[in-house]
């Protein structure tokens, strides 16, 4: 299944973006915690340059924790700042601020030599859409100054957000690619809602999900749905499954498997069916 969806204010977006670049001393870049790769967009890499970056791990509440741990030495072997934080309940935005500082002790300590010692932060909080950038900034800020939604696609003008003296954030919309190269990026992000389900096959989507979680996490599968047999089956045996382990039959004998799929995926992104990540450092 070859998910692509680029809407065109996001070339707009982009240009915008690699102008106000220039106006930041850091970038900040919201990642989900359950797909830490597949939620970077590439071409932020391109527009960001030599300006240093700060990783934030959202949604780790909704993510395996043992993985999340070698997810974040991953990126600090690459020599990125990090930050663990659950935007929704607020849990880690408050060490945001000593995060970035962190990352620009170099550049605070020459702010100092040169007695620029009141210039606030400035940092552009960037992401691929539906990854919890506006709810961050609301809960760094807080109060409610950055539109936030659980669908995509929700913040699409520049924002300036001013913290406290020492530090300003810029709010950004979503910003996808144009073509996703990677067949799995795609469903992945499909998975967590930084695609919209309108230009998605649900129960394809689902059959896809389902075989990853079998592979990962059957135990989670058998439990939720009470699925006895996972070893060897696809997708769609698997959605059939547990179609009929939920009751939803239809007449003639079948099941319904697209109100299966809209479940499943509800469950998967509500973390009704447990804790996951699914990419792991080793297969990049």
């Amino acid at each position: 299944m070859n998910i692509q969806w680029y809407p065109g204010h996001m070339t707009k977006t982009r240009r915008q973006m690699e102008n106000d670049v220039k106006l930041v001393d850091l970038v900040a870049e919201v990642v989900d915690a359950r797909i830490p790769i597949s939620s970077r967009n590439p071409d932020i890499d391109t527009m960001v340059g030599e300006r240093p970056r700060l990783i934030i791990f959202n949604r780790v509440d909704q993510a395996d924790p043992t993985m999340t741990a070698q997810w974040l030495a991953w990126f600090k072997k690459k020599g990125y700042g990090v930050l663990e934080t659950d935007a929704k309940s607020g849990k880690g935005v408050n060490q945001f601020s000593a995060a970035a500082k962190n990352v620009l002790k170099d550049k605070l300590v020459a702010w100092k030599s040169k007695g620029q010692v009141g210039r606030p932060i400035r940092a552009m909080v960037v992401g691929v859409p539906n990854v919890g950038k506006s709810t961050f900034i609301n809960k760094v800020a807080r109060r409610k100054s950055a539109k936030a939604s659980d669908r995509p696609g929700v913040t699409r003008g520049k924002q300036w957000v001013s913290v406290d003296s020492g530090l300003e954030l810029l709010d950004t919309p979503g910003i996808l690619w144009p073509k996703f190269e990677d067949e799995t990026i795609g469903l992945h992000l499909a998975f967590t809602g930084a695609v919209k389900d309108e230009v998605t096959d649900i129960e394809g989507l689902a059959c896809a999900l389902l075989e990853l979680l079998g592979n990962r996490y059957p135990r989670a599968l058998k439990e939720r749905y009470k699925v006895a047999e996972i070893d060897g089956l696809q997708g769609w045996e698997l959605l059939e499954q547990c179609a009929r382990k939920r009751g939803m039959l239809i007449s003639g004998g079948g099941v319904d498997t697209e109100r299966m799929a809209k479940v499943l995926l509800d469950e998967f992104r509500g973390c009704k069916l447990g804790r996951f990540t699914l990419e792991a450092p080793e297969e990049i």
